[in-house]
């Protein structure tokens, strides 16, 4: 009997999980319902996202989503954090979608469904003017920042660089500015956004190498269990590739746009 007992009561147990890994992906009913899209975004990351001088989120994803969400006729609700916890909430089922310039990678895949692509980026490799590294095979014994939980991170640990990881960008780009390390990892959009205005206002500049480290789709986060919004949501992406609406963001923004089809 005892063991009779155990057998339905670990029946039960592995129901209640199953149950419980479902439950944190959400429906189109249910965006509909609560009449808005919770986004979790780490607004350090311009153009992609980054803050006014009134505190308020933009960026080439938020404008992106404002007209998913228009589509979709719910809200836009946007919630910072820094970025490594931005995919945890998402797995965790605390947010609708996570948008922080997140490049789809196998092992992030397993946590997370993606949607598919909206443009192409590449990681860019940051210099001080003078450095004596001119190329990725430079970096050979060399320390590198990058910000933590990103793919320059995981990236840059695999290709077997000293790496000092940092919360935000900004930490990042001092550590290198400081010669605390020897080199800044980040996608190319954004190291050409704070690049520049970094040396617009320091006598001693950085530099962008013409090679970059990788190149990688970005996407947006959804929780498993999504597939119906994903599908949904999906769909509203590729139109705005097919009639040139997010090429027309990225061209607001003054950046390149490299299409992922």
């Amino acid at each position: 009997m005892k063991k009779i007992i155990a057998v339905i009561l670990a029946a039960l147990m592995l129901t209640t999980v199953l149950v419980g890994c479902g439950a944190s992906g959400k429906t189109l009913d249910d965006i509909k319902s609560a009449g808005k899209l919770v986004v979790a975004t780490s607004p350090d990351f311009p153009p992609f996202e980054g803050l006014t001088d009134g505190g308020e989120v933009e960026g080439i994803e938020i404008d992106v989503l404002k007209v998913v969400c228009e589509k979709l006729g719910v809200e836009l609700d946007i919630q910072t954090m820094d970025f490594d916890s931005v995919l945890l909430g998402i797995g965790a089922g605390k947010y609708d979608l996570g948008a922080s310039g997140i490049s789809v990678t196998p092992s992030r895949e397993k946590n997370v469904l993606f949607t598919d692509p909206y443009c192409l980026a590449a990681q860019a490799i940051v210099v001080a003017e003078g450095s004596p590294i001119a190329s990725k095979a430079d970096l050979t014994g060399k320390t590198v920042s990058v910000q933590t939980g990103t793919t320059a991170e995981e990236y840059c640990m695999g290709e077997g660089y000293t790496v000092s990881a940092f919360a935000a960008n900004n930490d990042a780009q001092m550590a290198m500015v400081q010669g605390k390390v020897d080199a800044w990892v980040i996608d190319d959009l954004t190291a050409a956004a704070m690049v520049e205005a970094y040396n617009a206002s320091h006598d001693d500049k950085l530099v962008i190498l013409s090679e970059a480290m990788t190149t990688e789709p970005y996407a947006f986060a959804f929780s498993k269990g999504s597939e119906e919004l994903v599908a949904e949501v999906n769909k509203i992406i590729n139109e705005m590739i097919d009639d040139g609406t997010i090429e027309s963001i990225f061209v607001k923004f003054n950046a390149p746009y490299t299409s992922a089809k």
